[in-house]
């Protein structure tokens, strides 16, 4: 029970910090309220008017985020596996490279479709 210990303490921690963080914001900061900051913020860009209720957001933001969690998935199953990679041994080898052989496959075929175009 030990070990969990360290565990327990940050997400306590990070559990504080996160309603200590929601709870002071409405008492905290300027309140001077304009049409410029509550317009919606584009990277600059001037903002494009939406229909009522809501535009339709472009396939592509979808398909983007997807593929950036799963690659990132592939990448937390990868740092466990490296902790524990002398126990595991040529078993351990052989089951991870299988594993990147299947994302890298998943990779290229997402590539190859032109997934990872912006255009």
């Amino acid at each position: 029970m030990n070990l969990y210990v360290p565990i327990l303490v940050l997400a306590v921690l990070a559990a504080g910090f996160a309603v200590f963080s929601v709870a002071i914001a409405p008492f905290t900061g300027p309140k001077r309220w304009n049409r410029a900051k509550l317009d919606a913020y584009e990277c600059g860009v001037e903002p494009t008017p939406q229909p009522p209720g809501g535009g339709r957001f472009p396939l592509k933001y979808m398909i983007t985020a997807m593929l950036f969690i799963v690659f990132d998935i592939e990448i937390i199953f990868l740092y466990p596996w490296a902790v524990a990679f002398d126990a595991l041994g040529v078993f351990g080898l052989v089951e991870m490279v299988l594993f990147i052989v299947t994302v890298l496959v998943a990779y290229a075929y997402v590539w190859r479709r032109r997934g990872l175009d912006w255009d």
